[in-house]
């Protein structure tokens, strides 16, 4: 029987007369990858920020593992499990990578040498090991991604949020970024992605959420979404429909 490890229940996230999330709900499965799609604007990063305790829901609950989460601040949902990247990679620049990923590692491991060998390990599974002394400053884009996933995996999160890993990549990188997800899963980690590229998001995927304008307009397996009218409209317009 599968296990809930999050719900996200009826929740609703304005800034002034703007709604931006509205009555938004579903759920997520121990060791599922469940992709969060929908066009520019639709809310899909307010939501994300509404999970990963950046935002407060104005209405609506988040629950990890059973615990109501909604309006914790981000330090205390790393401390519970919950691990995220950013769209926009900010590695301390004057720090190696490996000190990048030893910042991380202190939340779980205070001293530093447990913290030193735990961002080894981390950076093994990522494959930045051989980039270790490199300054953070120094990596490709492809990199730096690559960290932005290290330094959330150095949480040692059961829950991983991926922001847009993948956006400006190439093919060769995009692959490589693929098998790495999917490597993570193997491990037993759960993740919720958001995607623009479709042929990621839809190989990865286990389920997706669909947003539109800030509602959720489809959910199930790519091939039931791909299908959905309400999504071809939101995505290629009424005549497409």
């Amino acid at each position: 029987m599968s296990e809930t490890i999050l719900t996200v229940d009826s929740v609703t996230k304005c800034f002034g007369g703007l709604t931006a999330v509205d009555d938004v709900s579903f759920t997520v499965q121990k060791g599922e990858i469940v992709g969060l799609i929908g066009p520019n604007g639709a809310g899909k990063t307010t939501l994300f920020n509404v999970i990963s305790g950046y935002y407060s829901p104005t209405k609506g609950s988040v629950v990890f593992q059973g615990n109501d989460i909604s309006g914790k601040p981000p330090y205390h949902l790393a401390g519970v499990g919950i691990g995220r990247t950013f769209q926009v990679v900010k590695p301390f620049a004057g720090l190696t990578v490996l000190e990048n990923v030893v910042i991380a590692s202190f939340l779980k491991h205070p001293k530093r040498t447990d913290a030193e060998r735990h961002a080894w390990q981390v950076l093994e599974t990522t494959g930045l090991a051989d980039r270790a002394h490199v300054s953070a400053a120094g990596l490709t884009l492809a990199g730096r991604k690559r960290l932005e996933i290290s330094k959330a995996l150095a949480l040692e999160p059961a829950f991983l949020l991926l922001d847009e890993v993948v956006a400006g990549l190439n093919p060769t990188e995009a692959d490589r970024t693929v098998e790495l997800i999917m490597k993570l899963k193997g491990q037993g980690l759960t993740i919720l992605i958001v995607e623009h590229i479709m042929r990621v998001i839809m190989n990865i995927s286990d389920r997706l959420v669909v947003l539109n304008f800030g509602r959720k307009i489809a959910e199930g397996t790519p091939a039931e979404v791909c299908g959905d009218a309400q999504v071809i409209q939101a995505y290629l317009g009424e005549a497409a429909a």
